[in-house]
């Protein structure tokens, strides 16, 4: 009778033991496996106009079978109909618990952004407004707008000047003034008092230095050479000579791409035509990198007045003191882009 009883106990021991594996197994695959339905995660992205069913709609596609119904379990058990939160959130590696909590909870997958050299505000703008959630015109519009840059110290012309390239760490719903925060914290940061001092004794302002460093960053890519061309055009400034900086036709006309400046476009009416107006452009022709702006305020001390482009296309130039040596300069590389019939 004890042998049978205890018999008994153990197959009940067994029989537990086997369901609560059982059972614990099911919980596992259901709310701790991965939530991802292929090796890659994705993201979901839920806006102000989203309610229950929406999002459900948007995680259904890209989630397990198994893991989007224990999602919908915890979402039913813990109300999350009245506690939606906008962002940018994974569905990815964690399972159906720790993604949920994550919903719930708001904490999203945050998005590095990029402030890229570009030429224009528009550019910056459609950038911009492909990674965060507000709209590329209320971007576009303000940073074209006087009134609004005169907040910031700039005028729209030199406003460009605030955003320097570099890569953040954003929310997907981060808001425009939220944004506009950001880069002027960040802009400050650049601005460190060892910068701030050597904007002092070129005698530029901040935005100067860098409408200066956008044209450099137009002319090279080799940053060794740019703080020569930086020199050479801070000569021409000194003189009260002309920059007669090709880049700066190039953005008056919109003809970015030319590999050739005609003589017809010098003499195009724009404030940005350093052939035809005097001193530096009213603002940078592009966001230029930090390596041109260091230039800028590191430039080299030399007597050279004129620069060209050398004739071995290397993305070098050759540098003259006089006009009758940078002649010669020029006579060879207009001769080398003939013999390559670049127009």
């Amino acid at each position: 009778m004890a042998k049978r009883k205890q018999k008994n106990r153990k197959r009940i021991f067994l029989y537990t033991a086997l369901f609560v594996l059982f059972f614990g197994g099911l919980v596992d695959y259901f709310f701790f496996t991965p939530m991802r339905r292929t090796n890659e995660s994705h993201y979901v992205f839920i806006d102000k106009d989203d309610n229950i069913d929406s999002v459900y709609n948007k995680i259904q596609p890209l989630a397990t079978a198994h893991s989007f119904l224990a999602f919908k379990l915890m979402a039913k058990l813990m109300s999350y109909e009245k506690h939606i939160r906008t962002g940018r959130y994974q569905i990815g590696k964690e399972g159906a618990v720790t993604t949920f909590r994550y919903f719930r909870n708001g904490k999203q997958a945050p998005i590095m952004l990029t402030i890229r050299s570009v030429r224009t505000i528009d550019d910056l703008a459609k950038e911009i407004s492909e990674k965060l959630n507000f709209p590329r015109k209320m971007l576009e519009d303000s940073l074209h707008s006087g009134t609004f840059c005169q907040q910031y110290g700039f005028e729209p012309a030199t406003m460009i000047a605030m955003f320097v390239p570099n890569t953040h760490e954003f929310y997907w719903d981060t808001t425009f003034e939220q944004f506009m925060e950001r880069m002027v914290k960040e802009y400050k940061r650049f601005w460190t008092i060892e910068r701030t001092e050597k904007a002092k004794v070129t005698g530029f302002s901040q935005a100067e230095v860098i409408t200066l460093a956008s044209i450099v960053d137009e002319e090279t890519d080799n940053e060794d050479e740019m703080p020569m061309i930086a020199g050479m055009y801070i000569n021409r400034l000194k003189k009260e000579m002309p920059l007669q900086a090709d880049p700066t036709v190039k953005f008056a006309l919109k003809k970015f791409e030319a590999k050739r400046i005609y003589h017809k476009w010098l003499s195009y009416d724009s404030l940005y035509n350093t052939y035809k107006y005097r001193g530096l452009p009213p603002g940078p022709i592009r966001i230029p990198s930090i390596a041109a702006i260091d230039a800028v305020l590191n430039y080299v001390r030399h007597n050279y007045l004129y620069m060209c482009a050398k004739e071995d296309f290397s993305g070098t130039h050759n540098f003259a003191e006089t006009y009758e040596e940078h002649t010669k300069n020029a006579e060879k590389y207009a001769k080398a882009l003939n013999q390559r019939g670049i127009k």
